[in-house]
């Protein structure tokens, strides 16, 4: 089982509300690419890993996954705390505040609300992989977005640790990609369905 300790995976601390970087960063909460997203993804693709190490490669990032969902869902909150209606209504919070109040609600910046459809689970170790990968390399892009348009140092040191969480997250697929193709020959390189597996004639 898991053990969990009452604590952010990197330390949180915004000293200045600011909704209108609450806006865009809560599409890592709930966005396209974001955490909650990869977490399931990863979660749910290990169930059809055929490799121990890979079940826990995949065990091991989709629950660091949720420790960065919490981390998210902290920085859209303190960014979000105490505010006023002028506040709400400067930032342009006024559509989510009237859905959501002041509550962390997974969704894209766009508003859009979170979906299973942005989760890949093809079942196929090497689809699933790359997949992994991609999806790592566009969560990378989002942060560099994000970093973009953030100038507080509260909120860009967490920033900063989660991007440099997904460079990490994606050279471990990568790494999982390779020790993979290695073990794998022309008859079954891209499946594990058993029709593959049969001798060719």
């Amino acid at each position: 089982m898991f053990e969990y300790e009452k604590k952010l995976q990197y330390p949180v601390n915004i000293k200045n509300p600011n909704p209108a970087l609450a806006k865009f960063i809560i599409s890592q909460y709930g966005g396209p690419d974001g955490e909650l997203g990869a977490s399931l993804r990863y979660l749910s693709q290990r169930f059809s890993m055929p490799y121990p190490e890979l079940k826990a490669l995949l065990t091991d990032i989709g629950t660091e996954e949720l420790a960065h969902l919490e981390m998210i869902g902290a920085i859209v909150h303190q960014l979000t705390r105490s505010m006023s209606e002028a506040d709400i209504k400067k930032a342009g919070y006024d559509a989510y505040f009237v859905d959501h109040t002041a509550g962390v609600y997974p969704s894209a910046a766009s508003g859009t609300p979170f979906t299973a459809a942005y989760i890949g689970v093809k079942g196929d170790t090497i689809a699933d992989l790359v997949e992994d990968m991609a999806a790592e390399q566009k969560a990378r892009v989002t942060y560099d977005n994000i970093l973009r348009l953030v100038d507080d140092p509260d909120v860009l040191d967490p920033i900063r640790f989660l991007r440099e969480r997904e460079i990490v997250h994606f050279q471990r697929f990568g790494e999982g990609l390779r020790r993979t193709t290695e073990r794998l020959n022309s008859r079954n390189f891209y499946a594990f369905n058993p029709s593959f597996d049969k001798p060719m004639k």
